[in-house]
């Protein structure tokens, strides 16, 4: 453990500053101060990582990183030693340290009396001296066992799989549909929550250690899944769940209207240098945001970089609580009120608002929207409260509400894959799907979840497909699918 008296000694949460919000919004660089790194800070932080007996911080990370480890070498200085530790049970923690909902601090022990330990941001400071000081190496597998594996979807499932199969010897292809790897990481996350370098050094030590990467390459179209499996001795599928939640109502037809993700996308692509035609722009509109997660956050903050007149969040629930609600009692992840970066560079939240219409002009481009006061039915039904219309005006709309599973349409066409009745793909506990030597993980298979989750079933469908190509298998394990259908 670190400190025996540091979570006595120090009792306040210290994280590192923003850049300030006018500065910020001139660019695209991560709204973290790179400036305000303050070892002594960090470690008075990992100090307060207290001997609890119990690390229930094990509970809430589905990789079960050694939290209090990598602590206690992080309070003594032992950077080295930290990022061995930290790098045992967590493929991509500069991935992870920066997108991840950190499910481990709500689970922190202390957090019972105290504000939690600062997890997530030792966890990310970790890594980034790991870059720094050149311990981030390219681990050459001692043997190859001649056995070659397709992986199709390079996002954070399918690249931790990847790299823990080419560790264990055998010859691994990523397959990505689009120019180049990182899927939603890489196009779904702005470059103010995660620049794009992160992605690509990783990607480097990876093609050093013998992983291969096809971009620009969609299984079902350029090439069949039947013929993909006919080619590898093992297929992973880990595409995600890219099917927007859509939102069926008068004057969804209008122009002007679009899903989050493809905003999201030609925004990363405008980033970094690409032309993009066509491209669905916020400037000087005033955007209207449905949905209040983290897609509709990211929306928030690219539409803000990119001029908009205004921009207001809808949400069709409650204003979550600010404190932990009785009923999500501590080490449960508990549902309250979050301000992100995007949410503090500008905009409105309103809550329990149903969007009832799409208001368009003459000329067929949305103008404004109905929304109307959401009422909670004795049923558990939430509906719109007759009578409480109003327009609110719109030149862009962005639905976020989320995502339905995988995009099936061709995978039904072409292979025995069987799928769930909520149209995920079904899978055994060891991430087998019902056609030999196909596997799935990831969000493909348990629905849109988080990148932590992802990693995880990416690491333990690996084990089980060097267990099915070899006979048996070192690699870890750290969930299978059925506790990941659990805990989603």
């Amino acid at each position: 453990m670190a400190d025996p008296r540091g979570f006595l000694k120090v009792r306040e949460r210290e994280l590192p500053a923003y850049r300030p919000v006018p500065v910020r919004l001139r660019d695209w660089a991560e709204v973290k101060d790179e400036l305000g790194r303050d070892e002594v800070v960090l470690k008075r932080q990992a100090g307060r990582c207290m001997d609890c007996g119990i690390p229930f911080c094990h509970q809430g990370c589905p990789l079960g990183n050694l939290i209090p480890e990598w602590n206690d070498l992080v309070w003594r200085g032992q950077y080295p030693d930290a990022i061995e530790r930290l790098h045992a049970t967590n493929n991509f923690p500069e991935f992870t340290g920066r997108i991840c909902p950190a499910p481990c601090e709500t689970s922190c022990v202390l957090g019972i009396n105290q504000p939690a330990v600062t997890i997530k941001n030792v966890e990310v400071e970790i890594i980034e001296h790991a870059f720094e000081e050149g311990n981030v190496t390219p681990h050459i597998a001692q043997r190859h066992t001649g056995k070659t594996v397709a992986v199709v979807g390079s996002g954070p499932a399918g690249l931790a799989a990847a790299q823990q199969l080419t560790r264990a010897g055998h010859t691994v292809a990523v397959y990505e549909k689009d120019d180049r790897i990182g899927g939603l990481l890489r196009y779904g996350v702005p470059d103010f929550k995660m620049e794009k370098h992160i992605i690509d050094r990783r990607v480097a030590q990876m093609e050093r250690e013998g992983t291969r990467f096809r971009t620009g390459i969609a299984i079902g179209t350029d090439m069949t899944w039947d013929d993909l499996r006919a080619r590898y001795d093992a297929v992973l599928i880990a595409t995600g769940a890219p099917v927007e939640r859509d939102l069926p109502i008068p004057g969804r037809d209008l122009d002007g209207i679009h899903f989050a993700m493809p905003y999201l996308h030609q925004g990363n692509q405008a980033v970094a240098g690409d032309e993009v035609p066509d491209q669905i722009h916020a400037d000087g509109k005033h955007v209207i945001v449905i949905g209040g997660g983290d897609t509709g956050s990211d929306c928030i903050g690219t539409a803000l970089r990119q001029g908009a007149a205004s921009v207001t969040t809808l949400a069709i629930g409650k204003k979550p609580p600010v404190d932990r609600p009785g009923n999500q009692p501590w080490p449960t992840d508990p549902r309250v009120f979050e301000v992100s970066s995007s949410h503090e560079e500008g905009g409105t939240r309103e809550y329990l608002a149903s969007t009832v219409e799409f208001v368009g002009d003459e000329d067929g481009h949305v103008r404004s929207l109905k929304v109307a006061v959401t009422q909670y039915n004795a049923d558990g039904s939430r509906t719109p409260t007759p009578g409480t219309e109003r327009e609110i005006p719109a030149d862009l709309v962005l639905i976020a509400m989320g995502f339905t599973g995988p995009e099936v349409t061709n995978l039904q066409a072409q292979s025995q894959v069987a799928l769930t009745s909520r149209a995920q793909i079904e899978r055994a506990d060891n991430f087998a799907t019902t056609q030999d030597g196909v596997f799935v993980a990831g969000d493909a298979g348990r629905g849109a979840s988080l990148v932590v989750w992802a990693i995880a079933e990416g690491r333990a469908a690996a084990a089980a497909m060097d267990e099915y190509l070899t006979g048996s298998t070192e690699l870890p394990a750290p969930v299978t699918a059925h506790t990941s259908a659990l805990r989603a």
